[in-house]
C-alpha cells in the first residue's frame, strides 16, 4: 500500500535526471526561440518539482510566527518595518532545491489548503491536520495560520492565494499570472499581479509586487535567481518600501543579492537593507555605515506546514491531483510519470471541450474577480 504523504517528505535528488538528460533539454531548445512564450511548451518530466505552484505559495508563509506578528507592533513604522522583514525572508523557503526546478502547472479548480500551528513546542514538528478545505469549517487551535490556494484561471495561468490568522486579525489576499519566456540559456518567469495585506484592526492595506524568476544555465546544472523591482506601500499610513532583487552580471558580482529601502510618508528613507534573499541581510540607517542584522534566513526556524492526509482529500486538491506523478518522479520512473502528467493533461482538456459544446462557463470555487484581480469570498470582516 502507497504511503502518499510520506512521498511528500523524500528528499529531492538536485542532479538526477539533470546532467543524465541533457540531450533532451538540446532538443527541446532546438524547437524554441529567444523571447517565445513558453507557457504552451511541453517541458520534461524530469525537471519537475514534486508539488504543484499552488503549494510553493504556500511557502511564503514558512516563517508564519513573523506574518502573525505584525500587527502586534504600535506604531506604522514599526509594522512597516516587520511587514518587509516577512516579505524579504517569504522567497528562501519556497526554494527546495539548489537546482532550478518546475512545479507542477496547477489545473483549472485545482485547490491547495493547509494551516500551521504557531503554538506548537518544536517548529517543524507534524501535526494531525484538519478535515475541511474551507477555512470557516476548520476546527483550529486559536493561533493558527490557514492558507487556501486555487487555480481561477487555466488560459491565461492565474493562480489566487488567502491566508489569515484571525486571531491576530490579519490576512494575505493575493493573485498571480506566470508568464514564462525562453531568454537563450536561461528561463523567464514573470509574476504580474500583486498581494494585499490587510491588518483589520488597524485599518491598514499594504499593497506589494512580486519579483521575477529565472532558471539559468539550462543546458548544464540549472539555479534559480530572483530578479526585478518590488513595491510595498500602504495608503492609511503612507509609509512605502522599494526592494530590489538583483541578477548576477555575467562576469563577477554575487548571486542572490537584494537591496531595498524603507521611507516614511514624506518619502525620506529611514533604513537601508542589503544582503542575500536566501541568506543574511543587513539593515543601516542612510549615510552611515553602522550595519545591524536584520534577518538571518539560515537560522529562522520553519513551522512544517499541516496539510490534510492523501486519503481525506478531494479529487482537485494539489497533492491528490499529482499524486500519481509524485508517485513516479520518487521511484525515479520518468516514463510513468509522463503518462501520468498526459492523463491529468487530457481530462483537463476533455473537460474544457465538453464545456465549451454545452456552453458552460466555469465557476470559481474561493475566489472572485474584483477589477483586475481577484479576492477571496470570506474573508475577515
Amino acid at each position: 500500500m502507497v504511503d502518499w504523504d510520506a512521498l511528500h517528505y523524500e528528499e529531492e535528488e538536485d542532479l538526477n535526471g539533470i546532467e543524465s538528460n541533457g540531450s533532451i533539454i538540446r532538443h527541446l531548445i532546438s524547437q524554441v526561440r529567444v523571447g517565445m512564450d513558453l507557457t504552451k511548451v511541453v517541458l520534461p518530466t524530469f525537471i519537475l518539482e514534486r508539488r504543484s505552484l499552488l503549494e510553493m505559495y504556500a511557502d511564503f508563509f514558512a516563517h508564519p510566527d513573523l506574518f502573525s506578528s505584525i500587527p502586534d507592533y504600535e506604531t506604522p513604522e514599526e509594522r512597516m518595518v516587520q511587514l518587509v522583514k516577512w516579505y524579504m525572508s517569504a522567497f528562501h523557503a519556497g526554494r527546495k532545491s539548489t537546482v532550478a526546478k518546475k512545479p507542477y502547472n496547477p489545473i483549472l479548480g485545482e485547490v491547495f489548503s493547509c494551516h500551521w500551528r504557531l503554538d506548537s513546542q518544536e517548529p517543524d514538528q507534524q501535526q494531525k491536520s484538519v478535515d475541511a478545505i474551507d477555512i470557516e469549517k476548520q476546527d483550529l487551535p486559536q493561533d493558527s495560520l490557514t492558507f487556501i490556494a486555487e487555480q481561477v484561471s487555466h488560459h491565461p495561468p492565474v493562480s489566487a492565494f488567502y491566508a489569515e490568522n484571525r486571531n491576530k486579525q490579519i490576512s494575505c489576499c493575493s493573485h498571480i499570472y506566470t508568464k514564462s519566456k525562453y531568454l537563450g540559456l536561461s528561463i523567464g518567469v514573470h509574476n504580474i499581479g500583486q498581494g494585499e495585506i490587510h491588518l483589520h484592526k488597524h485599518n491598514e492595506k499594504y499593497v506589494c509586487t512580486f519579483p521575477s524568476a529565472y532558471g539559468r544555465s539550462i543546458l548544464t546544472v540549472p539555479w534559480i535567481e530572483l530578479g526585478g523591482s518590488v513595491d510595498i506601500s500602504c495608503e492609511q499610513t503612507g509609509y512605502s518600501a522599494s526592494i530590489e532583487f538583483h541578477t548576477k552580471p555575467f562576469y563577477g558580482g554575487k548571486k542572490h543579492r537584494v537591496t531595498g529601502q524603507i521611507l516614511r510618508p514624506n518619502k525620506e528613507p529611514f533604513m537601508i537593507i542589503e544582503g542575500e534573499w536566501n541568506g543574511v541581510m543587513y539593515m543601516k540607517k542612510p549615510n552611515t555605515n553602522n550595519n545591524q542584522l536584520f534577518v538571518d534566513t539560515t537560522r529562522l526556524p520553519q513551522i512544517r506546514k499541516q496539510v490534510r492526509p492523501i486519503g481525506s482529500q478531494e479529487p482537485m486538491e494539489s497533492r491528490n491531483v499529482w499524486k500519481e506523478v509524485t508517485r513516479a518522479l520518487v521511484s525515479r520512473d520518468v516514463t510513468s510519470a509522463t503518462a501520468a502528467k498526459s492523463v491529468i493533461e487530457q481530462r483537463q482538456r476533455d473537460m474544457l471541450k465538453e464545456r465549451q459544446e454545452k456552453g458552460v462557463k466555469w465557476n470559481t470555487r474561493f475566489f472572485e474577480p474584483s477589477g483586475d484581480g481577484w479576492i477571496y469570498k470570506k474573508p475577515i470582516k
